[in-house]
Formats: C-alpha cells, structure tokens, sequence
C-alpha cells in the first residue's frame, strides 16, 4: 500500500486498514506472489575489502569483526569454516520482508530456512562508507545497499543495483525504479569481481538481463517443511546460539563493552605534529612567508591523507579527508600552491580546529 500524505490522515488509513482485516485469509492459510530473482554476487569483492581496511585505517583495527567480516560471522555462528558461510549464503532463498532499510529499495531479507539464519552484529560505530550495492548481514537480515554511504551490515559481497535512477532497462522503470518487490525471494548465483564489473556496466547501460521467475509463497508449506526438519533446525540454533554466548565472553574479557570510541577525541591537541611524511614529530612552529595553516572543520578521525611535503596543488583538490557522523568530509586546497608540510596522521583523532597541513600559497 502507498499512501499519499497530503491527502490522507492517519485515522483515514488505520479506517481503511480496518476494513480490509476481515476480508485476510486466515494467516495459515495465506499465499502471496514469490518471484525468484536469481542474483549474481561476487564473493568477498575487493570493493568490500577496501571499505573493513578504510574502516581500520580511520575508525578502529581492534573490531571483533575486523580485518575480515566473513570470518567474524563463521566465528559467531559457530561453522567449521569459511566455506561454510559461502555454501549457506549461495544455498539460501531470502524472503524480502521489506524494501528502503537503508534507502533506495534496499531490501531487509531474511532466509526462509532457518538453518541458513546466520546471525551477527553490526559494526560499532559503524562505517562511514560502504560501496555501492554491497551485501551484508545484520542481526539475522541481508540487505544490498541502494547506494555508497554509510553502514553497519556484515559484508559478504557485492552485486548489481537494486535501483535504477532512471528507470531504464527491462527490469525497472520510472514510476517503480526498484527492483526487488515485498515477498521475492533472493537466490545467488557466484560471479568474479571482474565479470560484476562488466554486470553493473550493463545494469546502468538499460541492458541488464536478470533471470526472475514468478512463483508464490505459501505459509501453509513453509510450517510443514519446519516441521519437518525440527530436529535438525534446533540443532542448528542451539549450536549458533552458544557460538554467540561465547563470542560475546570473549568480548566481556577483552574489555569490548567498557571502550569509549569518542574518548580519543577528548583528549588536548598534542604539541607536535608528523614532519610531513608520517614519520617522527616536530614542532608546527612558526609559519613560512606566505603559508597558510589548513585546520579541520570538524571533529572526527583523519580517514586520508592525500598529498605529502613539497606536493604542488591546486585550489579545491583534496588534502586530507575526515571521517565524522559515518560520513567524510574533504578538507580541500583554498588557493593553488604548494604543501610546506603535513601535521596530521592517517587515523589520528583531531578536534574542530586542529592542523591538518601548512600550505604556501601561488597565487
């Protein structure tokens, strides 16, 4: 259902919806359109690597889930090894439950089978970028992120876009420029990086090809086939489960609930600063004839630094890119001109206000 809330109240709607519970089915009784939307998905991308070693370079390397999500969530479910999670996770159908959890029809996907339930944490804090169309895990739910931005989700690869800007190709158009719909059913299909580079060129090209094929869901079948395999799931979840207890232990004994992720940013601006090259410390000084002190904007952690002493710039390239609020911020040239020196490291925290860079100016 859409509603349009310039025309409709809230009391008018839950009318509505009143009116339509008496015509539902009996909920065991229910069966909704299913389509089966074959995905391909690239397994531990580079794209999503770039982002957990961004992660670690700027926010922190001690994460639980860091230096690879894959084998963080083998960890915490409780499987023998990677392969496992690969298997599971190209074995599973996941049942769109719902679309925009981080925007632009990003589905919220949960496994039908519950043995394919893999369950993890998110990160924390969280990411200040994810790559365009990653596929991560949160909590028990899969979900392909619309767009870059920030996130949370546990990455397992990454795949084609899920939203069209313009609607083109055969699968989208421009009053629904989504792909996925409630209740499809997601099914993986294995690509390298290289040939979903080749995928994503077609999808924004209009000539994308997707493999869907209309089916239903049935409540009715899917609590025999629970039924079924009772033993089997329990024995699943009572493993996964104790899994998670004891990650969460060792997380208790390593002191992960007692860390403060802002304290560094507490801390007074040190006297010294990198000479340049990220090596050793002097003091900043007094400032050369015509130079001028780049500062930071905002507080949060040096993400990149970009040029090194003695680069030539121009006016409105970055210098040094911040990552605050799970974004980043580029702290660019003012004028044209030369980098006398760099003051700042790459993961260090700064304040509003302290050097990034002492530039001397051409103009």
């Amino acid at each position: 259902m859409r509603v349009d809330g310039e025309r409709q109240t809230a009391d008018s709607i839950l009318g509505v919806l009143r009116e339509l519970e008496p015509t539902l089915p009996a909920t065991q009784a229910l069966e909704v359109p299913s389509r089966i939307v074959n995905l391909p998905l690239s397994w531990d991308d580079p794209a999503t690597r770039e982002a957990t070693d961004r992660y670690m370079r700027s926010v922190r390397d001690d994460a639980p889930w860091c230096p690879w999500n894959i084998e963080f969530i083998r960890r915490i479910n409780g499987l023998e090894s990677v392969d496992d999670v690969q298997r599971i996770v190209y074995d599973a159908d996941y049942l769109v439950l719902g679309l925009g959890d981080v925007y632009l029809g990003a589905p919220v996907a949960v496994p039908i089978d519950p043995r394919h339930r893999l369950v993890t944490t998110k990160y924390n804090p969280a990411r200040t970028w994810t790559p365009e169309n990653a596929v991560g895990i949160g909590g028990a739910y899969l979900c392909i992120y619309g767009m870059e931005g920030p996130g949370g989700y546990q990455f397992v690869g990454r795949t084609v876009p899920v939203w069209s800007r313009y609607g083109a190709g055969k699968h989208f158009d421009a009053e629904a420029p989504w792909l996925l719909r409630h209740f499809d059913r997601i099914r993986w299909f294995p690509v390298a990086a290289d040939d979903l580079l080749d995928l994503r060129s077609d999808a924004r090209a209009g000539r994308l090809e997707l493999d869907i094929t209309e089916s239903t869901f049935s409540v009715a079948q899917h609590r025999r086939f629970v039924a079924e395999h009772a033993d089997s799931i329990a024995a699943f979840e009572t493993s996964r489960t104790a899994a998670y207890a004891e990650e969460r232990a060792a997380w208790q004994r390593n002191g992960e609930f007692g860390i403060d992720h802002n304290a560094g940013l507490a801390a007074p601006l040190p006297d010294a600063y990198g000479d340049g090259d990220g090596n050793g410390h002097t003091q900043l000084g007094e400032l050369p004839t015509g130079a001028s002190l780049l500062t930071a904007p905002l507080a949060g952690a040096v993400a990149r630094v970009h040029r090194k002493a003695r680069d030539e710039v121009r006016a409105g390239e970055p210098i040094i890119t911040i990552e605050a609020m799970k974004m980043e911020h580029q702290v660019a040239a003012p004028t044209s001109g030369l980098v006398d020196r760099i003051v700042c490291r790459e993961g260090e925290l700064v304040h509003t206000g302290a050097p990034l860079a002492v530039l001397v100016s051409r103009d």
